[in-house]
């Protein structure tokens, strides 16, 4: 039976006047749970769209109304939101019977003493394993500020304190959030973050005293660090300038030292009176320099600012080591319980710098391309194989020969190249703000060894190339299968190798939402640790041993963000295996990890202070893990399995593939997919283009970014970034995926995603959207309708959707993810399903699109106003792109006269009537645009549900 006529069937099954009012959500329940039953003996049903229709006849004929789904939705939400908070003190280890305090005292006591029972360890040792930056948590700006920034709050509040009553509050919905915004909730968060650091060094430094009376002084712990790229990442954006990222260099310079200063508040005002003396005059002069920074700099305004930056420098203290004087005559003069908290704040400062958190830039490869080709003429593009060799060699030479030249603001401001101002403007905080802590340089998109060495070449012009570690970050499937030659082709070069020597550490950065989305995050998270392994290949062969190794998992809190859904210790552990781990020390080679707390829902796992305690304990037991616990040889059984395990990731990163370039997924993402989320950072969604003010359909999903993908195919219902070709994968093998499955960890946690992404995924949410697209169905539904205006505005969008031209294209790639589903159903019978109230969010939403979209019909012709037709209106309504639509109704319709009737024209006049479409707006442009605000809504329930956004 075609899809068509099983939906028609299905409504005309349900006479609408004997349909109870769906008003009450235990009816809406009741009634949604006996057509899923239905669905259980015909095969022929789809329980999403017999729920919706009756949702929107309801709302057709009055039975419902707008006020009535809203509190649905509501009620919904917000069950939704307490249900996560719950997860999430469960994720961080909140609920953990051992207190956080606990935990931090009995890991020191452990590093003093690894056997209770036994002497401590050498006091040098002691010192080695507290004193290494073993982990750092990177705060970044993703576009995940999904929520208003009060509902964040509750959700926190709620997590750290089970009970605590949810405020009301109407709308989750964001507003736009600005740069500022994302640094000022960064920060806060990082604040957080930082005291929590400060109980786990304590607890260190105390347990050293109790050891070591005469020695601990000399102990400063920074086991785990903060880092942040908030208001330096430059990669895709044009909209922070170098001034912009110095100005918030400088705040995160002033939140430090204003840490510090309200902390000595609580130790003795003689002992330090010296030190409190030194930072108010930082206070102050770095506050000068944050008031002289440009917003939107002018020649005379760098200037003055440049002079401001250099005078004060020294007065704003570039280095902690400028403090050390002061801070240990404050020592001599503290009683023991206050020398131990000085030392706790000095390794903080220590253990930071001159910031609240490290610094990390980043930018594109193409934009050190083009400095390259600007500055050395080297114009050959170093994606053609057949060139690499030639620009190797060309960089090499230049780096044979290039010598550091001055940097100024006034360089930076006249520099056309976007690298060579980033560059400069590092090179300005490494003088001028922070002489101590080095700057990460990460590249994105790096596909090649000859983008480091361009790196290397620019910090060597500028003079620091001893200052920044220069980063690639591999992203794209390609980048992780030609990791490996990448950093070799780096290696290769006498330059590079002397670089790592210099600086002692190699960074390298991995992405998970962009490889994710095209291979599939189980996929990509396996070509990413292989690619962990051959990098310990790579430096043994070339004798790096010595050298540390920086592995950055930028990764987030959701799924399709690379993040293990049940718990924060397995996420870590599924990111950097035990395998993995003993690879790099049993050659000798010391490993830092850095873990992504990515933008709004990132915060959240230091929301409060208790949360920030938890997510540290659970962060320190995982750095010291092989250093307290180490484990014998691996025996995964997965490791076991090479050929299963290439074979079954080769398997789905084909049929993720293969998805990705069907032209019914980009249809599906882009028919109306975007419009069904907010806009969640302070950069835009989509890759920009030039174009009208209709919106571009989206070709590709490389059109979207990453983490907007992500979150539509959350809002679409089904997670095929996790799910697609899991099926074929699995009945390739189904004995081998049955046993890996019960005994493996490595594997069981690699399906705890697609656990958590089977149970908010549906092929029957997914089929009601594609049927929806469908003009055949409008057409069916019109030839059932009784009522003529109803029967005419179906045929309506009927038409409408016969322009638009996806049914085809969209059930054909919905056939695809079917078959696949079907294979791993076979594989994984009891394999888990949407829950119940997560499907009537969605039929709810699809609800409300057939009524937005029938309630267009009634809207009056126009002629074209500004290029858009009554055509282009159409197609924007169908897209959901309804607030630019409302633009362009208020324009053609104005909703009051224009001139006022009390104006005297000098002769007498016409009777005016009114000259205005209040009836229109009132009856057809608002209740669009309350459906709208509806649909949006639904779509924070479901992430709420689902647990993160994108």
């Amino acid at each position: 039976m075609s899809e068509t006529v099983e939906t028609v069937e299905t409504h005309a099954a349900e006479p609408a006047p004997a349909a109870p009012s769906l008003a009450s959500l235990d009816t809406l329940r009741t009634v949604a749970a006996r057509i899923l039953e239905r669905r259980a003996r015909d095969p022929f049903a789809n329980p999403v769209m017999a729920i919706a229709m009756r949702l929107s006849r309801q709302l057709d004929d009055g039975t419902i109304t707008f006020a009535d789904i809203a509190g649905l939705i509501r009620t919904l939400r917000d069950e939704a939101l307490i249900a996560r908070a719950g997860r999430l003190r469960r994720y961080v280890g909140l609920d953990n019977p051992v207190p956080v305090e606990a935990r931090f005292e009995e890991l020191a006591a452990r590093l003093v003493r690894p056997d209770p029972q036994d002497s401590p360890v050498p006091f040098a040792q002691f010192r080695r394993a507290v004193e290494r930056a073993r982990f750092s948590a990177v705060f970044t700006a993703h576009p995940t500020f999904a929520v208003k920034p009060e509902v964040y709050a509750a959700i926190a509040a709620i997590a750290d304190t089970p009970g605590t009553a949810l405020p009301p509050i109407d709308s989750h919905r964001p507003s736009p959030p600005t740069l500022d915004d994302e640094f000022i909730w960064a920060t806060a968060a990082m604040s957080r973050g930082r005291d929590a650091i400060d109980r786990l060094n304590r607890a260190m430094i105390a347990a050293a005293a109790d050891c070591w009376p005469q020695s601990w002084r000399s102990v400063l712990p920074c086991p785990i660090t903060l880092s942040s790229w908030v208001g330096y990442d430059t990669d895709g954006r044009t909209d922070i300038g170098w001034s912009d990222t110095i100005r918030l260099r400088l705040r995160m310079k002033s939140l430090q030292l204003s840490r510090l200063r309200t902390q000595l508040d609580t130790l003795d005002d003689t002992a330090t009176a010296a030190l409190r003396t030194r930072l108010d005059t930082a206070l102050d002069t770095v506050a000068a320099q944050i008031a002289a920074c440009p917003s939107n700099p002018t020649p005379e305004q760098s200037a003055d600012f440049a002079r401001a930056l250099i005078g004060g420098a020294s007065d704003a203290i570039r280095n902690p080591d400028d403090l050390a004087a002061d801070f240990n005559a404050a020592m001599d003069a503290l009683p023991p319980a206050g020398q131990i908290s000085l030392a706790t704040f000095r390794a903080g400062l220590v253990g930071h710098g001159m910031g609240l958190a490290h610094t990390q830039v980043r930018l594109n490869a193409t934009q050190l391309h083009n400095v390259v080709r600007q500055r050395l003429g080297l114009t050959d593009s170093p994606e053609h194989p057949a060139r690499r060799r030639a620009l190797l060699a060309a960089i090499n030479e230049h780096l044979d020969t290039t010598v550091a030249v001055p940097v100024d603001i006034g360089a930076i401001l006249v520099e056309q190249t976007s690298a060579a101002r980033l560059m400069m403007t590092v090179a300005q905080i490494a003088k001028h703000i922070d002489t101590a802590s080095p700057v990460r340089f990460l590249i994105a998109e790096t596909e090649g060894g000859y983008t480091l060495l361009a790196a290397l070449w620019l910090a060597t012009l500028f003079g620091i190339a001893d200052r920044i570690e220069i980063s690639p970050l591999f992203e794209t499937a390609d980048a992780l299968e030609r990791g490996a030659q990448v950093i070799e082709e780096a290696l290769r070069s006498p330059h590079w190798r002397a670089y790592l020597r210099r600086t002692g550490k190699m960074a390298l950065q991995f992405g998970y939402s962009d490889s994710g989305r095209y291979v599939g995050q189980l996929a990509a998270t396996y070509l990413i640790e292989r690619l962990r392994l051959k990098v310990v290949d790579l430096l043994v062969r070339h004798k790096l041993t010595e050298v540390e190794v920086i592995l950055f998992d930028t990764h987030g809190e959701s799924i399709g963000r690379g993040a293990h859904p049940f718990s924060l210790a397995d996420r870590l552990d599924y990111i950097s295996p035990i395998r993995s781990w003993q690879y790099f020390l049993s050659n000798g080679l010391a490993l830092r990890e850095e873990s992504a707390i990515q933008g709004g829902d990132g915060y959240l796992l230091m929301g409060t202070e208790r949360l920030a305690e938890a997510t540290i304990a659970t962060i320190a037991a995982h750095a010291f893990s092989q250093t307290l616990d180490p484990k014998g040889p691996d025996t995964d059984p997965v490791y076991d399995e090479p050929d299963f395990s290439a074979d079954f990731f080769t398997a789905v990163a084909t049929e993720m593939q293969a998805l990705v370039e069907d032209p019914g997924y980009a249809a599906v993402l882009g028919a109306f997919g975007p419009s069904l989320i907010d806009r969640t950072g302070s950069r835009p969604p989509a890759r920009q283009s030039d174009g009208g003010s209709v919106s571009a359909r989206i070709r590709h999903p490389r059109e979207l970014r990453a983490i907007p993908n992500n979150a539509l195919l959350q809002q679409l219902g089904w997670c095929a970034n996790t799910l697609q070709g899991l099926g074929a994968a699995a009945a390739r093998h189904p004995e081998t995926f049955d046993a890996l499955r019960d005994n493996s960890p490595r594997f069981r946690r690699a399906l705890d995603f697609a656990e958590h992404a089977l149970a908010h995924s549906s092929t029957d949410v997914l089929r009601a959207i594609v049927v929806s697209l469908d003009p055949g169905v409008w057409l069916d539904r019109a030839d059932h309708a009784t009522d003529p205006a109803h029967r005419q505005a179906l045929v309506g969008v009927a038409r409408a959707l016969e322009r638009f031209d996806l049914w085809a294209i969209t059930q054909s790639m919905f056939r695809r993810i079917q078959s696949d589903h079907l294979a791993l159903r076979v594989a994984w019978p009891d394999m888990p399903q949407m829950a119940l109230d997560t499907l009537l969010l969605h039929a709810i939403r699809i609800a409300l699109i057939d009524h937005l979209w029938t309630l267009s019909t009634r809207i009056p012709y126009f002629s074209p106003r500004h290029g858009v037709t009554r055509e282009a209106l159409d197609d924007m309504i169908l897209r959901l792109e309804i607030p630019t639509a409302q633009r362009v109704l208020a324009e053609a319709f104005p909703a009051s006269a224009e001139i006022s009737q009390t104006l005297d024209f000098g002769e007498p006049g016409p009777q005016m009537q009114e000259a205005s479409y209040s009836r229109e707006h009132a009856e057809i442009f608002r209740p669009i645009q309350t459906c709208f605000d509806l649909i949006r809504e639904i779509s924070i329930a479901v992430a709420h549900d689902i647990g993160a956004f994108g």
